[in-house]
């Protein structure tokens, strides 16, 4: 296994100009497709960084505060806690519920109806969140009969399940 990639293989480039992008957090762009109860601002995109595949960006839910329901078609995101408490709902009726804190991350696959509540009363939830596109879908959804109860999921994967007895 090489631990260098074959530069044979690369295109030739203006490193300089083509290399890697810095995106300043207080240059960071809020006219993305938002959802009621939160904040998104675009950091990574193409226009900003030149990216064509990934999509990054911040999201703030205030406290005490919830997203509308919503979906973001067939992106997958990944969502980075770094500071307060997510609670993360999700189902068609939103029945399902997980906690998450900071240094935390939550994978959301394709379709998957959600919906980001902030569990503070008191501080703001602030993460960071990666998507597999840059098609800026948000779709929101109008859910009426939302899960009084939610189940709640503590999901392990395969490599940290414990075997049963």
């Amino acid at each position: 296994m090489d631990a260098v990639p074959d530069r044979e293989a690369a295109p030739v480039t203006d490193w300089r100009l083509n290399g890697v992008r810095v995106v300043r957090g207080d240059e960071l762009d809020t006219n993305t497709p938002q959802t009621p109860g939160m904040n998104r601002a675009a950091a990574i995109t193409t226009a900003r960084a030149g990216a064509e595949k990934l999509w990054a960006g911040t999201v703030v839910i205030h406290a005490d505060a919830k997203t509308g329901a919503h979906h973001h078609g067939a992106l997958e995101s990944v969502i980075y806690v770094v500071s307060g408490r997510a609670r993360m709902r999700w189902g068609e009726r939103l029945e399902f519920m997980a906690e998450a804190g900071p240094g935390d991350f939550i994978y959301v696959p394709p379709y998957v109806p959600h919906q980001e509540i902030n569990a503070s009363t008191e501080e703001e939830l602030s993460c960071v969140v990666v998507r597999s596109g840059q098609e800026p879908v948000v779709v929101n959804l109008d859910i009426s009969d939302v899960e009084a109860r939610p189940e709640e999921i503590d999901w392990v994967d395969d490599l940290h399940r414990r075997p049963a007895p």
